[in-house]
């Protein structure tokens, strides 16, 4: 036995099988441990990576949106997060700060520019956010982070879409994004957090990039980009 693992660890065939073996174990061990701990140790990893390698990206947008848009570039908000912690959500700028004569903003598709559309059709926008997930104020994947007025405004049920941290994509998105109407995507939402696995989020990644380049669910279909969530019917 002990002559075979040395001709083993000597010769190529056998350093491959080691290696093949060891990621069978880290895959059945993401599987296994996907919620409580490899979920936020891939999003700390991978959203590291991405910023290091999208940093030109970063830095060119940043300037161009800066000149576009008169000024800052970056959209920054409040948000609710897991267990509806507050955080502040960074986002590149697609729309102006536009005001009628009383001070009060235009409408979304008035304030809308064409290079905002450019930037939300292609999700570019979305970018900065890696640095909350580097940060942990967001994961890759789960539900997206909606504004923290419309937290009284959910029923029992849809208050469980804080149970995990809010995504960059997620179930909703990859099954219509904005042309999806409320109640469907807070079902989604919730489904989600229900079902929490690698597996999942490794679909919903691949149906991400497809719905990306394919440009669907962009705008709902009575809004330029989502109509405001006022509250559930019944």
């Amino acid at each position: 036995m002990k002559e075979f693992f040395e001709k083993m660890i000597s010769e190529w065939w056998g350093i491959i099988l080691i290696v093949l073996a060891a990621l069978v174990v880290w895959v059945l061990l993401s599987a296994l441990l996907y919620r409580p701990f490899f979920k936020r140790f891939y999003d700390a990893f991978l959203s590291g990576l991405a910023i290091l390698l999208l940093s030109p990206i970063l830095l060119v947008l940043t300037v161009i949106g800066a000149i576009v848009m008169k000024g800052n570039p970056f959209f920054t908000q409040l948000r609710p997060g897991k267990k509806e912690k507050i955080f502040k959500l960074i986002k590149f700028r697609t729309m102006t700060c536009e005001k009628d004569e009383n001070g009060n903003l235009l409408p979304d598709d008035k304030r809308l520019t064409k290079y905002g559309k450019f930037l939300r059709s292609t999700s570019l926008d979305e970018v900065p956010e890696l640095i909350n997930i580097f940060l942990g104020n967001m994961s890759i994947v789960g539900p997206r982070p909606l504004l923290v007025k419309y937290l009284p405004l959910y029923n029992e049920e849809q208050k469980h879409r804080h149970d995990v941290r809010p995504g960059l994509t997620g179930y909703a998105q990859v099954h219509g994004r904005n042309a999806v109407d409320w109640v469907e995507r807070f079902r989604l939402d919730v489904e989600y957090t229900k079902k929490v696995s690698l597996w999942c989020d490794i679909g919903i990644l691949f149906k991400t990039v497809f719905s990306v380049l394919k440009r669907e669910g962009i705008n709902s279909e009575t809004s330029a980009t989502m109509e405001e969530f006022t509250g559930n019917k019944e």
